[in-house]
């Protein structure tokens, strides 16, 4: 079990607040401020995973729950035909964002926005989000941090032209959100709303291997 690095920051400064409550009034008032520590590495917990070794998967990005499952994609969407996969990540997930498709990255893109509930379905358009796309086998797959109304900070550290393994740790978003997956349309759906997903091994979806020309 590892802590993502964007956890330190968070954690440096409650020790910080500890040690100062310590020196300026006892260390029973610094407890809350320890607490907080300790639940700063939990929240950022970055367990190891192994991907499927299956073709043309495409697994889960994060811990969560499916929203939507295979449904035509509303407004905001990429341009272009997909099927459309969306999961809420709760407080108690792990946030660590891990490749859905062995490829190469393609375009990077941020639209700062709004805070909605990341479970609204207008927050998918209206709120703050960073996409990448992933080109593979089976045809682009594009996969869409979404912060929520507590996440107020998304890390992506992927670069276009990057070469990506199925599973691989690519980023993280802070204390809650969603994920949207955009697939090619003759993408086989694998999983129902209500389902919940591990990053970087549950399978959502199988896509269509490409024709030879």
């Amino acid at each position: 079990m590892f802590v993502d690095r964007a956890a330190w920051p968070f954690f440096a400064a409650a020790l910080v607040v500890a040690g100062l409550l310590t020196l300026l009034l006892s260390w029973v008032w610094a407890l809350p401020a320890v607490v907080l520590a300790v639940l700063f590495l939990i929240f950022f917990r970055d367990p190891d995973r192994v991907a499927p070794t299956e073709p043309l998967l495409v697994v889960s990005p994060a811990d969560a729950r499916i929203t939507v499952a295979g449904d035509p994609p509303g407004p905001g969407a990429p341009p272009g035909q997909w099927r459309h996969v969306s999961m809420f990540l709760s407080l108690l997930d792990v946030h660590v964002n891990r490749t859905p498709v062995t490829g190469t990255t393609g375009a990077i893109s941020y639209h700062p926005g709004r805070w909605l509930p990341a479970y609204r379905p207008e927050a998918g358009e209206l709120n703050e989000w960073t996409e990448v796309w992933f080109d593979c086998d089976g045809g682009p797959v594009v996969c869409r941090q979404i912060v929520g109304i507590l996440a107020r900070r998304i890390v992506c550290r992927l670069r276009p032209g990057d070469l990506v393994e199925q599973g691989q740790r690519f980023g993280v978003m802070k204390f809650g959100s969603r994920i949207d997956l955009f697939l090619p349309p003759d993408a086989d759906i694998l999983v129902s709303p209500g389902d919940k997903v591990r990053g970087g091994t549950t399978p959502v979806a199988r896509l269509t291997p490409a024709l030879a020309s």
